[in-house]
């Protein structure tokens, strides 16, 4: 792999789900300008991704456009076979793709749906998105990077207020499940090459997640910019973090002032053994 520090990736093969829009857009764009090898995947076809498939390779990335439900299994067999045949392997996930609390309640951050009133359907695909996908993806990767003998998995989570929200359910609980099986993932994979860590925005984001509004906010009032999850994720795919596992990171921390082993430092959750819910 050539690397050049106008192109930090050169040469690095990388998976971006939920890429069309917001946080996994902006994620997408950054990797691309530091010249990786994209697939770029979206739930389904249309103008949102082919936008940022043009606009990466206009950035002058390589990159396989998908389309892919993350919570059909097979569809995501089917979406990793492509990505190894057209790159011969997969150095880096990003699971990015989610389903938010809209698919319960278009008013979910004003008026709090309690968890009887959520359909159960829409509970359902919510869990099959935030869950099962991630799942579905990472034992695809993970069989072919610890092949390889190396290999990261990023996981994109929520806010740890937002896992125990009022009317926040089933979202908020569906990342706190991803989290915890992140922690238990790292463990499974440690000693064979293969990294994973979970990196979230630090705060609402101004995604599609939220309804639309004149007056966009988070639950805290609050409403960070999508292009905040620019900051780390060159460091979380590249080869500064290698063999950094288990972690918790936090784009609102990461300062871009300092070096990078320091603004990993101040980024990261402090670990600890036994996490608490309740």
């Amino acid at each position: 792999m050539t690397q050049t520090s106008a192109a930090p990736l050169a040469g690095r093969r990388i998976l971006v789900t939920g890429a069309s829009r917001g946080l996994g857009r902006e994620m997408a764009l950054a990797l691309a300008e530091a010249g990786a090898d994209l697939a770029l995947m979206g739930a389904r076809p249309g103008a949102a991704l082919d936008a940022t498939v043009a606009e990466a390779e206009a950035l002058g990335a390589t990159v396989l456009p998908l389309t892919c439900d993350v919570a059909d299994p097979a569809a995501c067999a089917a979406a990793m076979q492509a990505v190894i045949t057209r790159f011969g392997g997969l150095d880096v996930l990003v699971n990015n793709a989610g389903l938010g609390m809209r698919a319960i309640s278009e008013r979910f951050n004003t008026v709090p749906t309690r968890f009887w009133e959520a359909d159960p359907a829409a509970w359902a695909a919510i869990v099959a998105t935030n869950v099962n996908g991630p799942f579905y993806l990472a034992r695809l990767a993970a069989q072919q990077m610890v092949a390889q003998g190396a290999g990261k998995i990023v996981n994109i989570s929520t806010s740890d207020q937002t896992m125990v929200r009022r009317g926040y359910s089933p979202y908020g609980p569906s990342k706190a499940a991803l989290e915890a099986a992140s922690r238990v993932w790292a463990q499974d994979l440690a000693g064979t090459g293969v990294t994973v860590n979970v990196y979230l925005p630090g705060g609402a984001a101004d995604t599609d997640l939220l309804p639309p509004s004149a007056n966009k906010r988070g639950a805290d009032g609050n409403l960070l910019p999508a292009g905040i999850m620019r900051r780390a994720i060159l460091w979380l795919c590249g080869p500064a973090s290698d063999g950094q596992t288990g972690g918790r990171y936090i784009a609102r921390l990461w300062d871009d002032s300092l070096p990078e082993a320091a603004a990993a430092e101040g980024a990261r959750c402090r670990s600890v053994e036994k996490p608490e819910i309740m």
